[in-house]
């Protein structure tokens, strides 16, 4: 599985408006919905702040993964977000979080939703994917990135 074949474009954001981590997950709900039809706005936010609170997905360096399983779904679904001045997001190594990849599976997805985490896992262990990420002046930058990242596995 490819990363970028799930991976829902027009609803990334380069530049997130919120500074808190609830506002950010219903911002980052809010844009995927806008171009997801299937998906209802209010049903995503309950269910990733659900998730948020068994365990946060901030994976650390920066990073959080925010995941939920959503009924009736037919496929895998990802976006991405950054936010330039970083978001306490309770991350595992307490930093703040400014690179997002958003993963909304449907509830019985089973193992692809553990490849597609740990795909997303692996292109962010890299320092220097994460700092290009960072760097990018707009989101085909990132785009691209992301592609050549996925084209490596």
């Amino acid at each position: 599985m490819k990363i970028t074949d799930i991976l829902v474009r027009d609803a990334s954001i380069l530049d997130l408006v919120s500074t808190e981590k609830s506002a950010l997950l219903a911002e980052l709900a809010g844009a995927l919905t806008a171009h997801e039809k299937q998906l209802d706005r209010e049903t995503l936010v309950r269910v990733l702040r659900e998730r948020e609170a068994l365990q946060s997905t901030g994976i650390g360096e920066g990073v959080a993964i925010p995941h939920g399983k959503i009924r009736g779904l037919d496929r895998l679904i990802a976006t991405f977000a950054r936010s330039r001045e970083g978001v306490d997001f309770d991350s595992i190594d307490g930093r703040p979080t400014q690179l997002f990849f958003l993963l909304v599976v449907p509830e019985q997805s089973g193992g692809q939703h553990l490849k597609a985490l740990a795909r997303i896992s692996r292109f962010f262990r890299d320092p220097s994917f994460r700092a290009r990420l960072l760097r990018a002046g707009d989101l085909s930058e990132i785009f691209r990135a992301i592609e050549e990242e996925d084209a490596k596995f």
